[in-house]
């Protein structure tokens, strides 16, 4: 596995000619992220893993601090995999012209993780954007458990450049709670609450798909899931297409976010 520190190394030691599969990391890495390099594999000649823990998209500096960090665990499980190339960036390697031209994303976007986490997605879609302007591949490829994210990232990147954005499904414990590297932050109780909640999740969303009426019962599983955990910010079904209020059976999720201690846990299922 060869490890690169610029972008200017790393483009003359890559042919992005071939078929290069990218899978974007904060490191910390978990089944979920495995899932999508196995993915990349199947998809890519070769696979470039960059692990970054950017700064732009934390709220707070605190929350940016205590983000679960394990460079040479990572870079064991990267080998193990076979992965071709690896990407450590610096700040100053991504942001060298520092940070000015932000992505502003509109008005009715700023819902759901956009409302209670201002400047997130302008910071994620800043990464991004500067990942994709350097390193040309043919294939990106995201989680699905970040499915806002996935949206923003099609909707204000996707038509600059060639690459193609690839949509991974969520990877879960045995007990429906997302794979996460915030989870490593979570005490066990915190963790088997959570489970809970993934199940109350999924049985709200078979309900949903039985009879549509059953949309009437969030605030009866909002009660329910309240009692799990310390605060929700919000418990929403939105369509899948476009992240409206405008839904039937077939084109919704169930997105949520909450807290377990200090800890933010985001899930849609």
């Amino acid at each position: 596995m060869k490890i690169f520190k610029s972008f200017n190394i790393l483009n003359k030691e890559i042919d992005f000619n071939e078929n290069i599969g990218f899978v974007p990391t904060m490191g910390s890495l978990h089944k979920g992220h495995l899932s999508l390099i196995k993915t990349a594999k199947k998809k890519s000649k070769k696979v470039l893993v960059s692990i970054y823990v950017n700064p732009t998209q934390f709220n707070e500096k605190i929350d940016f601090n205590k983000y679960p960090r394990n460079l040479k665990k990572d870079i064991l499980i990267l080998k193990k995999e076979k992965v071709n190339y690896l990407f450590l960036p610096n700040n100053k390697e991504v942001y060298k012209k520092g940070i000015n031209k932000k992505i502003n994303i509109s008005k009715k976007d700023k819902i759901l993780c956009a409302k209670y986490r201002k400047g997130h997605f302008e910071g994620v879609l800043a990464v991004i954007k500067r990942f994709l302007q350097k390193i040309h591949a043919k294939y990106l490829f995201l989680g699905e458990k970040d499915f806002q994210q996935i949206f923003l990232i099609k909707k204000y990147l996707q038509k600059e450049f060639d690459t193609k954005i690839i949509s991974c499904k969520t990877v879960r414990n045995n007990n429906y709670f997302p794979l996460s590297s915030r989870n490593k932050l979570l005490t066990y109780q915190s963790i088997k609450n959570s489970e809970k909640i993934s199940k109350l999740l999924f049985n709200l969303r078979l309900r949903i798909k039985k009879n549509p009426n059953s949309i009437k019962l969030i605030k009866i599983y909002f009660e329910k899931i309240n009692l799990l955990c310390n605060k929700i910010e919000y418990l929403e079904i939105r369509n899948i297409n476009n992240l409206s209020k405008n839904i039937s059976k077939d084109n919704f999720k169930i997105f949520i976010a909450y807290k377990q201690k200090n800890v933010r846990i985001i899930d849609n299922v």
